[in-house]
């Protein structure tokens, strides 16, 4: 009489098919998930339109004037009077430079008068923001 083993060696197998749904399902979650957070730091400014090239990637602080004549230091709200006590500290990591995003029917009068501050404040170089036009 032939005894049978009584525990049977079965070869394990990997199941591909739930893997892939797994990893689609988590590629479709960071897809959507980055799509909502593209807009999150904008500012709706509509720039002067002119001929320039593109800025090589430094780090530069923003200077935005709205419409509104309401001026933002990389998206924080400042007045002018207080514009060149909160830029002084943040010109060190930016070596200085500046980039001026005025919206193209904002006063000239409080650009330049921001820019004006910054200047107080230690800025060296100003580069303004223009919408490219072919």
């Amino acid at each position: 009489m032939r005894l049978r083993k009584s525990r049977q060696s079965r070869r394990g197998r990997i199941e591909i098919i739930p893997m892939i749904d797994v990893m689609f399902f988590l590629l479709a979650t960071f897809m959507l998930a980055s799509l909502s957070l593209q807009n999150l730091h904008s500012l709706p400014i509509n720039f002067p339109k002119g001929k320039a090239e593109p800025l090589q990637s430094t780090t530069s602080l923003t200077l935005t004037v709205t419409k509104n004549s309401e001026i933002l230091l990389n998206s924080t709200p400042v007045s002018l009077q207080t514009l060149a006590g909160t830029l002084q500290p943040m010109l060190k990591s930016s070596n200085g430079n500046i980039v001026v995003a005025a919206d193209n029917a904002a006063p000239q009068g409080v650009v330049v008068q921001a820019m004006l501050q910054a200047h107080i404040a230690g800025a060296e170089h100003f580069l303004i923001a223009v919408k490219y036009n072919e």
